[in-house]
């Protein structure tokens, strides 16, 4: 494959960065974090302004049309600037999968998307291992009453819907899975820990009601799961992809300008080589998510498999990698003052999302078995 970016993916690069290159300033975090706001709404409002909420969005919603490719652009840049807006949650979570199964009233709610009037997300996440699904859909009469829990569901409280995969029963048939759009007052949401100042909270499904048309694209074959938990796993990495660059520069320019013994830091072996080694994990994890969202807008059989690869490399060898970047920094990587403990934090929560070094391995070895 060829690792180039085309033109159409390199001006939206440098219009996303350029973008949070203004917004995502230092002094703008800082205030932020001071006003306990679930995201950035000034940020939120110029990322639509400038067109990129609607990437993926698909035309007749109002959006450009365009695939994972370009939306993994997009997240990069996001975690490169660590900028607090829901855009993994409302795009990747969310409008993906309904604008690839939706059906046209369903479509419908990604219009106000497009402006940067509402939020989406899908609780991507549940007790137990990644990609297993306990929450079940019952149906009753026209509808379906559902039941379960998920967790780590990020900006639940503050998004119009909420795509909830269940296993839908009828008449004591296992008709396969489903994703439901339910919104935020039909479940119990609450607030859960977060290492960012994202929100994140437990959905608990309590034989909540929903009518015929929430079910995605009416149908419960599993298609809609495929591509919700795809670009679940697809984003996050994207996003942490930009993590482990924007942490990397920021402790190459530290040792490289902090002096110890009337030397620089970066003229010390052992530096080099701990800044080495965060530099191969970011590039096996650039490798690797690429290669990923690649196969996954050309649709080739081994998508889930490389998936997994960058999935595992987000959880293991990049946190490493962030650790490292804190101990070169000494005690000011400790320091909430200093903008590298943003880096950490959002790397760790990727790494959560995606279910941890372990669980993304065992994925990747089912995977691999299935192969052989």
């Amino acid at each position: 494959m060829d690792f180039n970016l085309d033109e159409t993916q390199q001006e939206i690069k440098k219009l996303a960065a350029g973008l949070l290159e203004r917004e995502a300033t230092r002094e703008r975090l800082e205030a932020f974090e001071k006003s306990g706001a679930a995201y950035d709404t000034v940020t939120w409002k110029a990322l639509a302004q400038a067109g990129l909420l609607g990437l993926v969005l698909p035309e007749d919603a109002g959006g450009a049309g365009l695939g994972p490719v370009e939306l993994a652009v997009v997240l990069r840049e996001v975690g490169l600037k660590v900028a607090p807006v829901p855009v993994y949650a409302s795009l990747a979570l969310a409008a993906v999968p309904i604008g690839l199964h939706g059906t046209a009233e369903q479509k419908a709610l990604l219009g106000p998307l497009t402006e940067g009037e509402t939020v989406l997300t899908g609780a991507y996440r549940e007790v137990g291992p990644a990609g297993e699904i306990a929450t079940t859909a019952r149906r009753d009469g026209d509808g379906f009453v559902l039941d379960g829990v998920k967790t780590f569901v990020p900006y639940a409280r503050e998004a119009s819907r909420i795509l909830v995969p269940a296993r839908v029963e009828g008449e004591g048939v296992d008709e396969g899975i489903g994703v439901f759009l339910v919104e935020p007052s039909a479940a119990a949401v609450t607030a859960q820990p977060s290492a960012t100042s994202e929100p994140l909270s437990r959905v608990a499904l309590d034989g909540a009601r929903v009518g015929p048309d929430a079910l995605l694209g009416g149908t419960a074959d599993g298609a809609a799961w495929d591509a919700l938990r795809r670009s679940a796993v697809a984003g996050a990495v994207a996003l942490a992809s930009g993590v482990i660059e924007g942490a990397l520069a920021l402790t190459t320019e530290y040792v490289k300008t902090r002096e110890q013994f009337e030397r620089a830091l970066a003229q010390f072996q052992a530096v080099t080589m701990q800044i080495g080694d965060v530099y191969i994990a970011k590039r096996a994890l650039d490798v690797a998510a690429w290669a990923g969202v690649w196969r996954l807008a050309e649709g080739a059989a081994d998508t889930d498999e490389v998936l997994a690869v960058a999935a595992y490399n987000a959880c293991d060898p990049v946190v490493q990698a962030l650790y490292t970047c804190q101990h070169l920094h000494g005690g000011i990587g400790l320091d909430v003052t200093y903008p590298l403990h943003r880096y950490f934090a959002w790397g760790k929560q990727c790494a959560h999302l995606l279910g941890g070094a372990e669980e993304t391995l065992d994925s990747l070895g089912a995977l691999v078995a299935q192969e052989a």
